[in-house]
Order: C-alpha cells, then sequence, then structure tokens
C-alpha cells in the first residue's frame, strides 16, 4: 500500500500570485520526482481548475474541492474543509484546509508554506479581503498546522514575531528559479517583442519612493535602458517623478519564465531593491544566469544571497553598482560569484527536505 501525500495546486486557473503558484506547480513536479519508495504524489485542487495531470505529470490523483479558489479562500480560512483534509496534506502556500486532526493516531499532517510575510509587513498594498483571509489562515495554521515552512531563517525569526504560538513548527526550506530556468533559443526575438535592447540594467522589486530614487540617480547619465521586474503599483509616478526620460524605463507585464530569462540574458546586472522578508526570486534567477546582483541590504538578501551578490545599504547601491561595473574583470567576477551561489538552490533539494520534514513529523 502506497502512502499519498496530497499536494494543494489552488492556482491552475485562478494565479493570484505568480510567483507561488509558479513554485506551487515546481514543488509538485519535484516531489512526484523525489518520491520515495511506495509514496505516490496527488494533488488537491479548486473545482474549476483544469486537469491537473496536463500542468504535473505523475500525479497518481486528483482530489477535486468542491468549491472554486475563490470559495476555497472564503471556506478554508473558517475551517471548513469540504471534506478534502485528512491524510499527509503539503500545501505550497499558506491556503490549505486547517482543520483539527490527530497525527499521532491517524497520521494525519497539514504542512502550510509562507513565501513571503508582505500581507503583514505592508498591509497598505493588498485589499481587505486578502488581509482578512491571510490573517485568518494563519490563525489557522498556529491552531492545525503541524509545520510551517519558509524560505529564509530570517523569514522565520520574522514570523515567529508575528505568530508566537507557531514556536518550535516554523522550518526553514529555500525556494529556487524554476527547473528549467535557462535563456531561450529565441531570446533575442522575445526581446524584440518586448521592446527590451540588447544591453540593459534590470531593476526589481521594492517600493516606488526606492523605485523613484533609484532611477533618479541614473537619471542624469547616458547609460543602458532600464527594464523594471514586479514594478510597485505607481510604477508611472515613481518614473515621472524620478526625472529619468520615460523611453529608457521597460516595464513589462507579467512574463512566463522564458520571458524572463530572455531579458536576464541582455542583462549587464540585477539590482534588487527589496528589503522585506520574501524569497528573493529574481536575485536568484538572475544568479543561476551568471548574471551580477547588487542587493540592498536586508537579512534575507545576505543569508540567501550571500557573497553571491553585492550587498550594500540602499543609499549606497549606486555606488555599489559602480563598483561592481568598474571593469570587465570586476563584472566577470561578480558573474562568477553569482553563478557559483545559483547553484546552491534547486527544486528537488526543496522536495527531499519536504519528504525529511513529512518523515520527521
Amino acid at each position: 500500500m502506497s502512502t499519498v501525500l496530497r499536494v494543494v495546486l489552488d492556482q491552475l486557473i485562478d494565479v493570484v500570485d505568480a510567483d507561488s503558484a509558479e513554485a506551487s506547480l515546481e514543488v509538485a513536479r519535484a516531489l512526484i520526482e523525489t518520491a520515495p519508495a511506495r509514496c505516490e504524489v496527488a494533488a488537491v485542487v479548486p473545482s474549476d481548475a483544469v486537469d491537473a495531470a496536463a500542468a504535473v505529470d505523475g500525479l497518481a490523483q486528483t482530489i477535486r474541492a468542491p468549491f472554486p479558489r475563490t470559495g476555497l479562500l472564503a471556506s478554508w480560512p473558517m475551517g471548513i474543509s469540504g471534506g478534502v483534509a485528512g491524510g499527509l496534506m503539503h500545501a505550497p502556500t499558506l491556503l490549505a484546509p486547517l482543520v483539527k486532526h490527530d497525527r499521532a493516531h491517524d497520521n494525519d499532517q497539514t504542512v502550510v508554506t509562507l513565501w513571503d510575510l508582505a500581507v503583514w509587513d505592508a498591509p497598505a498594498l493588498f485589499p481587505r479581503a486578502t488581509l482578512l483571509a491571510h490573517r485568518a489562515l494563519l490563525k489557522r495554521a498556529e491552531k492545525h498546522a503541524d509545520a510551517v515552512v519558509v524560505p529564509a531563517h530570517a523569514t522565520a525569526h520574522r514570523l515567529a514575531e508575528i505568530a508566537p504560538k507557531l514556536s518550535g513548527r516554523i522550518r526553514v526550506i529555500p525556494g529556487a528559479a524554476p527547473a528549467q530556468f535557462r535563456v531561450p533559443t529565441d531570446a533575442v526575438g522575445r526581446r524584440r517583442e518586448l521592446g527590451v535592447p540588447d544591453r540593459v540594467a534590470v531593476v526589481a522589486g521594492g517600493t516606488e519612493e526606492q523605485l523613484r530614487a533609484v532611477l533618479a540617480s541614473i537619471a542624469g547619465e547616458q547609460t543602458s535602458s532600464v527594464v523594471v521586474f514586479d514594478a510597485p503599483a505607481d510604477v508611472a509616478g515613481a518614473i515621472a517623478e524620478s526625472g529619468i526620460d520615460r523611453d529608457r524605463v521597460i516595464v513589462p507585464g507579467g512574463l512566463d519564465s522564458a520571458d524572463r530569462a530572455a531579458v536576464l540574458d541582455a542583462a549587464v546586472l540585477l539590482i534588487a531593491l527589496s528589503d522585506g522578508s520574501g524569497f528573493p526570486w529574481r536575485a536568484v534567477e538572475a544568479m543561476v544566469l551568471g548574471i551580477p546582483v547588487v542587493a540592498c541590504d536586508s537579512p534575507v538578501h545576505r543569508e540567501v544571497l550571500l557573497d553571491g551578490a553585492r550587498i550594500a545599504p540602499f543609499d549606497e547601491l549606486r555606488d555599489a553598482a559602480g563598483e561592481v561595473l568598474a571593469s570587465p574583470e570586476e563584472l566577470h567576477r561578480w558573474a562568477v560569484r553569482a553563478g557559483d551561489r545559483g547553484r546552491a538552490f534547486s527544486w528537488r533539494d526543496h522536495a527531499e527536505r519536504v519528504w525529511a520534514l513529512h518523515a520527521e513529523l
């Protein structure tokens, strides 16, 4: 008889966070690839989801919840599981049927994942309904989750401050770039469609104020164009107030992994602005491709990026970028360091540690 690990895939259709949706698929695929003997992986999906097998090969079963994702977001925070709770449950996000269960006698387990804590650290950026749902889910996790996975120890420390009842149940398992993250063969054509030239600086994340300050610092320089990943809500206002020529700033919409890799292939460096508690997806992707990274100083960046990136306080980022770009030799040195650090992350390692966590529980 096989042991079945149920993985929640709630964003197969209704994608509300592209990074967590992509991570969820990567986690599911890696769990299938690394499944121990006599272990299988099933998917728990919303009622309106497409065939999960089309997105994830090798699933033993697809379990449909009785509600669409919006219904799950309304019912699961209230403890209404819809009959899909029980067994070994792993949620690559916080959304899970968190109900009372007996781990000791019935072998029921529920593990959830928090990739960032932006809902708690920057609540003004989110609709009230989102705030209420996440807060309710975290309260249920405090009561019923057997473990909560976060991507960094710095995130774990912050989560322990927000939810002290989770003490002893927080586990650190980093994320990774997509398993097949590489420069596509049609990278030049993809960049042309996006209006991205063959030499750019990439700025990722951060607040409107941070983006405005960075763009203002280079407004007077006749340098390359700037591509903004994960732009803040009022990116147009930040660009206008910075004084930079609008034609030099490219803000693509949501890009798939191949388009992101194509853009990064043209990057001389990536500047990671975010100083929050979330996993630095774009910086890790850049490092995988050997793109030099300059990152705003933060506990997460220091822990995750280590010496693979030039880390500096926000008001010194311009000087740090200048040091990296000072000479071809220096640029090559930081590219090598980025590539070396990028190899430290893989979804296979993440999945093996998830299996070990469930075995420990």
